[in-house]
């Protein structure tokens, strides 16, 4: 099924919005690895003082949920690299599963998608049941 094929400066809007996208997860990653890292330097330091059991239970959460956090991002990084290998095959903008192209308006809140709108809701509405 033939589909249009996006014009080359809209597939090049998505890429510099992806590639921007990617730019500020890697930031995003890299401070919570510092503010980690800082975390577990200044729990060592105290060693002259007992830490408080809610402190400790608050500092690993805290890790635990940047831990979380940083797995998420790195999910949204492979996403963002799938979308970016897309536009180099020239599939971008066509839904994988169906193969209908997906609109402009989902690719502009979400550069990334795979799937049309239609496509998703259905995948969704079977997770739900």
């Amino acid at each position: 099924m033939p589909n249009k094929k996006m014009d080359k400066k809209a597939l090049e809007t998505y890429r510099k919005k992806l590639l921007e996208m990617k730019e500020q997860i890697i930031g995003d990653i890299k401070q919570k690895k510092q503010d980690t890292d800082k975390s577990q330097d200044d729990s060592s330091s105290d060693s002259g003082h007992a830490l408080h059991m809610a402190d400790v239970a608050t500092d690993m959460y805290d890790r635990e949920f940047n831990l979380g956090l940083a797995s998420k991002d790195r999910e949204l990084l492979n996403k963002i690299d799938e979308a970016l290998l897309r536009i180099e095959e020239g599939t971008f903008g066509i839904c994988l599963a169906t193969g209908k192209p997906i609109s402009k308006a989902r690719l502009n809140a979400i550069p990334y998608a795979e799937y049309c709108l239609e496509y998703q809701e259905s995948i969704e509405n079977k997770t739900v049941r």
